[in-house]
């Protein structure tokens, strides 16, 4: 709170915060910890993913009080790498289907019901998972209304190009924007 603070009083013009969660509490997670290969325990509706969708709602409440406000959350930061990751990463997997119906059951209704105009962010991965990942979620219209854009990372870029996956998405969900949360130099090791 203190650094946002600060880049706040320092920018010239209102900055946008948006949040991205890596994992739940280990009593959430399939393999009891918050480190590792795991998912949500149970599926979309039950006691654990609406816990979990009030643990947003929570974290932006407690960020309001410090008159804190966030433009945006993601659902979850990377949820393919939950099914992938190194052992000491701290991640939840999420297929497409299960991050749709989680938005449908359980985010987007406790972010819509809640005070925060906070928007909703799916994906939040590699732009590889485009356009499927927007059919899958985007084609349900429960889940659809809840999202306001879709959150890519770059790291895989050079794999697919932008026609065949920022492109495409586009013009299947022109209502939904696009934009890219995460990026850095030096991903790979040999460059």
């Amino acid at each position: 709170i203190p650094l946002l603070r600060r880049a706040l009083a320092m920018s010239k013009r209102p900055l946008l915060l948006f949040a991205s969660p890596w994992t739940a509490p280990a009593w959430m997670r399939s393999n009891g910890d918050v480190r590792g290969k795991g998912t949500l325990k149970g599926k979309a509706g039950d006691k654990y993913h609406k816990t979990w969708a009030n643990y947003f709602i929570k974290f932006l409440d407690e960020y309001a009080k410090h008159n804190m406000t966030f433009w945006a959350v993601t659902a979850q930061n990377e949820p393919l790498a939950g099914l992938f990751t190194p052992p000491q990463a701290p991640t939840i997997a999420f297929t497409a289907a299960q991050q749709r119906d989680f938005i449908a059951q359980d985010l987007g209704p406790a972010l819509a019901h809640s005070p925060h105009r906070t928007r909703l962010l799916m994906l939040d991965d590699q732009r590889i998972h485009l356009p499927h990942w927007a059919k899958v979620v985007l084609g349900n219209a429960t889940a659809a209304r809840y999202v306001a854009g879709l959150a890519v990372h770059w790291y895989l870029d050079a794999i697919v190009p932008p026609g065949c996956s920022l492109e495409a998405t586009h013009k299947l969900f022109p209502d939904h924007f696009l934009l890219y949360t995460e990026a850095c130099t030096g991903f790979f090791m040999f460059r």
